[in-house]
């Protein structure tokens, strides 16, 4: 803790281990006043502060579990995606619950100008960008032969040259403030690959490599940039291949998600999104300052084999 120029107690100033809950020092004496967002950020991130986190395809899944324990630690943050205004109420509401603020942005990320409108947008009606975490995706099955130039192009897109564009946008914040963290959520075919999914293992292969680059060149600057290589999830995305896979085979869905663990990941159990969401929170904090340009599995020990 510091004192101010009056003598009070507070928290650090913003820096690469500490930041700072709307610009002002928080005594120490008041943290017990503060709403629960601030208090969770004080408690996790041993700060007080309340940063600006971007999580892209956070409608649901991977993303929302992430977006929502930042917002849990007090954090405002940029819901992003393609949903029902139904159910877009519903995930506002649940962030209005919890005390930030937040905002939707729902952009075309195959396109270059919507990359930029969606970081413009964000930095208008939050602030500058402190957690960018790209996970926006879509899944495309097919053998090479098969797959069509427009579903290659699509997914290269959206799975990499978004996350490129992201990360080119929000550095020159980043390493001005001396602080961020980027975290690119690629998968275990980022590692290795699988049949029918050339473009899904050639993006996430990618991904990877951008991920790479990205910390090299931000090594000095306390910026850090790190890619999730999550196993089997059952998001949206999976759960379509399994009921396609029960289709194909006449099978029981149980069949089908027990047949689908086996053919990858040992431990033969989904991986949670909320326990990839802890493993950001780390990464957020100050157990995260060294930790960067690393390809982390998640995934029950499908890329131990």
């Amino acid at each position: 803790m510091l004192k101010d120029s009056q003598g009070k107690v507070g928290f650090p100033l913003p820096g690469p281990d500490h930041c700072l809950l709307r610009g002002e020092m928080l005594e120490a004496t008041r943290v017990q006043e503060l709403p629960g967002r601030a208090q969770g950020a004080c408690s996790r991130f041993q700060n007080a502060c309340s940063m600006v986190a971007l999580v892209t395809g956070s409608t649901s899944g991977i993303g929302w579990a992430i977006l929502k324990a930042l917002a849990v630690r007090g954090h405002d943050v940029m819901l992003c995606g393609m949903i029902h205004p139904e159910g877009l109420a519903l995930l506002q509401g649940e962030l209005s619950s919890l005390g930030v603020r937040h905002s939707f942005s729902q952009h075309d990320l195959r396109r270059t100008s919507e990359v930029e409108a969606m970081i413009e947008q964000t930095e208008r009606e939050l602030g500058e960008i402190d957690i960018l975490v790209n996970n926006a995706g879509v899944q495309h099955v097919a053998p090479v032969e098969e797959l069509s130039p427009e579903k290659w192009d699509d997914l290269l897109a959206l799975h990499l040259s978004a996350a490129f564009h992201t990360i080119r946008m929000v550095l020159p914040g980043m390493k001005r403030k001396g602080w961020g963290r980027i975290l690119n959520v690629a998968s275990a075919h980022g590692k290795v690959a699988s049949v029918h999914k050339a473009a899904y293992v050639a993006a996430k292969h990618g991904l990877v490599g951008l991920t790479r680059v990205v910390a090299l060149e931000t090594a000095r600057t306390g910026v850090t940039c790190n890619a999730l290589c999550p196993g089997w999830v059952l998001t949206p995305l999976v759960q379509a291949q399994i009921e396609r896979r029960q289709a194909e085979e006449g099978v029981s869905e149980e069949a089908a998600r027990h047949d689908l663990l086996a053919e990858k990941q040992p431990s033969l159990r989904f991986v949670e999104p909320e326990k990839l969401a802890e493993l950001v929170l780390f990464l957020c904090g100050p157990g995260g300052n060294s930790i960067t340009g690393a390809a982390l599995s998640v995934d029950g020990g499908w890329t131990a084999q």
